[in-house]
């Protein structure tokens, strides 16, 4: 399926390109006082272009592109968009493009609810009823406003999210940022063979052959060297959880208390360490740092430029909704699992949940158990295709889904490598496995401002985004989104700390001090700015205003190297250093908490 959706604009700057004869009736003309003409070597004259070689690589190659195969036609699981199509309007045409640029964005949501967020959110229902469902709701901003910053990074810059951090960054932040990165998507992954082994444990068959099935499974997907193979068999999978649906509606809910849930704040039996170390969990698994990772590459490799950012925005917002309409899904069942019986308030894993179910039906038992297996095989493959990229990206490897195996046999090995030691683990008899799941999507949502803090760095880059840059209003809105991420995390870290405190207490506290210091860091850079108006926000302002809106559809980030580099003001490094220590102690006291609850 091929669409056609405007010319493609070449990557800034660009190729200096031979002078071509001029025809014999018309005199030659001058080249412009910008670009004298550069003349072919005397034993060599000028050779076109092949044939055979795509427009937009041959336009591309000055850009910031690392890659090659991440240049060429959009090859996608619902259709194709050759690099020079002509733009036509109308509601089809529309359609037909986003159709082929779907894929991304809905994947990334949909693997969101992998094995540890159907644990997670279970854990909620059968612990806790339809209480937490306002904090689903909560996230759907989260979601939005954070993807959509990795949408235009990938987009706009052609590089991936852990390259860019370390070239503006530098290594030292880099391999913080990095290092946080491969130990949470490594255990992560570990979470998710979990899912696989408890689903399939539920039909009967033994993790030591359910487990590595799924691995072989997860490696053949991966490694066909196909982008558009590999969309499609994860388009099976999304379209196989629709089985959660019906699920949920068999499962007898009860809509006034959802609605009532979902719109007003609370926790059943009281806010405390245990209901907060859970809150975070779901906003880990919901909201974790691997996406903004796997989406600005997905985004990358499936080659697509700042002219199709709005279809790749509406990609994410589908997606946004799907993800929470799965988990809200999710504890609605997991209610109804324990509804009535010892069960509620005792959540030991999703395996448990589903024994729960088959006490009142087989069929509703089995139905969830092909959920969290179904889950758990889409975040396994997400998740380590996250790792794989940022592998490449640091060690500068090709990278790509669009290449066989022999010709980025790095960037499949790392993938094998994570699969089979992340299965082997989960073999290890005894495991706590249902405390893991929870206690890895904890550890997501400690370290989700750490992550977010260097995309909201990234995306008021001039350098790396030129005319789409941020606009103040989005950054007002993420700063609120990390504040609360760290609120969360501050709560934990006293409620572990003096398990006497009332939590509720703690987060308003907590609340009133990050008020507090916002007001006098909003006043210190006034004073020392000169007034916030008059400096930042005109600045932005006018690199987005003094692109027209074509020249901004074809704006690509030029190479790394020719980047002016960042300068962080004193203060802004002691802020970073401040929360890098604050995230570290938040880790340690969440591995306690951990501890005690595996003891408790």
């Amino acid at each position: 399926m091929t669409t056609q959706d405007g010319p493609v604009r070449p990557a800034q700057p660009q190729p200096r390109q031979p002078p071509q004869p001029a025809p014999a009736d018309q005199p030659p003309q001058p080249a412009p006082a910008d670009q004298p003409p550069q003349p072919a070597p005397a034993d060599q004259p000028p050779q076109p272009a092949p044939a055979d070689q795509p427009r937009e690589i041959q336009l591309s190659k000055p850009s910031a592109v690392l890659d090659e195969a991440h240049l060429g036609d959009i090859e996608g699981a619902l259709g194709r968009i050759r690099v020079d199509d002509e733009q036509h309007s109308g509601l089809r045409r529309r359609l037909v493009t986003f159709l082929a640029i779907m894929g991304p964005g809905l994947i990334v949501m949909v693997g969101d609810n992998d094995a540890g967020g159907v644990s997670t959110y279970a854990q909620s229902g059968q612990n806790y009823g339809y209480s937490l469902l306002w904090v689903l709701l909560l996230l759907i901003p989260v979601l939005l406003v954070n993807q959509e910053m990795v949408v235009r990074l990938g987009a706009v810059t052609g590089v991936g999210h852990a390259r860019l951090i370390i070239e503006r960054f530098g290594k030292f932040w880099g391999a913080f940022s990095v290092g946080d990165l491969f130990l949470l998507n490594f255990l992560t992954i570990v979470t998710e063979f979990i899912g696989v082994s408890l689903a399939l444990r539920y039909f009967g068959v033994s993790p030591y052959v359910s487990v590595p099935i799924a691995a072989v499974l997860l490696v053949a997907i991966t490694a066909s060297g196909s982008f558009r193979r590999w969309e499609q068999a994860l388009f099976l999978f999304i379209a196989a959880s629709v089985v959660l649906v019906p699920l949920a509606f068999l499962s007898h809910p009860y809509y006034g208390q959802i609605a009532y849930h979902f719109v007003v704040p609370g926790v059943q039996g009281g806010v405390n360490s245990t209901a907060v170390l859970l809150i975070i969990a779901i906003v880990g698994t919901t909201v974790a740092p691997w996406q903004l990772f796997f989406q600005q590459s997905n985004v990358i490799d499936k080659r697509i430029t700042p002219r199709f950012i709005g279809y790749e925005r509406a990609d994410t917002t589908v997606g946004s909704f799907v993800v929470i309409g799965g988990a809200a899904a999710v504890e609605v069942v997991a209610v109804y699992a324990v509804r009535g019986t010892h069960l509620a308030g005792q959540f030991t894993s999703a395996l448990g949940t589903a024994r729960a179910l088959e006490s009142k039906s087989y069929v509703l038992g089995a139905l969830f158990a092909i959920v969290l297996l179904d889950a758990s095989i889409i975040g396994a493959s997400a998740v380590t295709v996250s790792t794989s990229y940022a592998f490449g990206d640091v060690f500068n490897m090709k990278h790509s889904l669009h290449r066989k195996f022999k010709e980025a046999k790095g960037f499949y090995a790392t993938y094998a490598a994570q699969v089979a030691v992340a299965a082997g683990i989960v073999l290890i008899p005894g495991a706590p496995l249902g405390l893991i799941t929870t206690s890895v999507q904890a550890l997501a949502g400690v370290l989700l401002p750490s992550a977010s803090v260097f995309l909201l760095l990234l995306c008021n880059d001039r350098e790396v985004l030129g005319p789409w840059v941020n606009a103040r209003w989005l950054n007002i809105v993420a700063g609120i989104i990390i504040s609360v991420l760290l609120l969360l995390s501050g709560t934990l870290m006293a409620g572990t700390l003096f398990s006497s405190l009332n939590s509720g207490l703690v987060a308003l506290w907590l609340a009133a001090v990050f008020a507090v210091g916002a007001a006098v860091a909003v006043a210190v850079i006034r004073i020392r700015a000169g007034g916030w108006r008059r400096s930042a926000s005109p600045r932005t302002a006018t690199a987005r205003a003094a692109v027209p809106r074509a020249e901004r559809a074809s704006w690509r980030m030029p190479p790394i190297a020719l980047l002016k580099p960042v300068a962080w003001a004193p203060a802004t490094r002691l802020a970073m250093l401040v929360l890098r220590g604050y995230l570290v102690v938040s880790v340690l006291l969440l591995i306690v908490k951990a501890v005690q609850l595996g003891r408790g």
